[in-house]
C-alpha cells in the first residue's frame, strides 16, 4: 500500500453583511468570509490537502479565480470534483483533519453537522473527517476579527 500525506491552508478577508459558509453550512453571524467562491475555507484546505497530497497542484490551479465558471460556486462542487479527480488517479481518502482559526463566532456548537455534510460530499465516513476550532487569543488579523484562517492535512492511500 501506498500512502501520502499532504497539508492545506487558506484565508479569507470577513465582511460585515456577507453570508458565512463553513464546512458546507450557512451558520448565522454579522460577517461572513468573502471570495471568488462561497468562501468556504474548510472546502478549500480540504481540496487543497488532498490535491498536494496525489501530486496535483492546488485549489487556484484547477479552479480559478480568474475563471468565471466558479464565480459565487458552492464549494462542495469543487471539493466533490477535487475527490473525483483524486479517485480517478486511484488514491482513497484515510483521514482529513482540518483546524480553523476564528475568533467569533463560536464553531464547536456546529462541528457534527459540517462533518456530516463534508463526510457525505467526500463519500467517506464521518469518523474520516475531523474538523476542529480554535481563537488566536485576539492577535492578528484573526483576533481583530478581519479574516479567517484554516489548515488541513490528508492521508490518501492506494493499493
Amino acid at each position: 500500500m501506498k500512502i501520502r500525506v499532504g497539508q492545506g491552508y487558506d484565508v479569507h478577508k470577513l465582511v460585515a453583511g456577507h453570508p458565512f459558509w463553513l464546512g458546507g453550512i450557512q451558520i448565522p453571524h454579522t460577517h461572513g468570509a468573502y471570495g471568488h467562491s462561497d468562501a468556504d475555507i474548510i472546502c478549500h484546505v480540504i481540496c487543497d490537502a488532498l490535491l498536494g497530497a496525489a501530486n496535483m497542484r492546488n485549489i487556484g490551479y484547477h479552479f480559478s479565480d480568474k475563471d468565471p465558471r466558479w464565480k459565487g460556486v458552492d464549494s462542495k462542487e469543487l471539493l466533490a470534483e477535487v475527490m473525483r479527480m483524486i479517485r480517478a488517479e486511484g488514491w482513497e481518502v484515510g483521514n482529513v483533519d482540518v483546524t480553523v482559526v476564528l475568533q467569533e463566532p463560536k464553531l464547536n456548537p456546529h462541528i457534527p453537522a459540517m462533518q456530516t455534510i463534508i463526510a457525505r460530499v467526500m463519500n467517506v465516513p464521518e469518523a474520516d473527517v475531523a474538523i476542529k476550532a480554535t481563537t488566536s487569543e485576539h492577535m492578528g488579523f484573526v483576533g481583530r476579527q478581519e479574516g479567517i484562517a484554516g489548515f488541513c492535512v490528508a492521508l490518501i492511500q492506494k493499493d
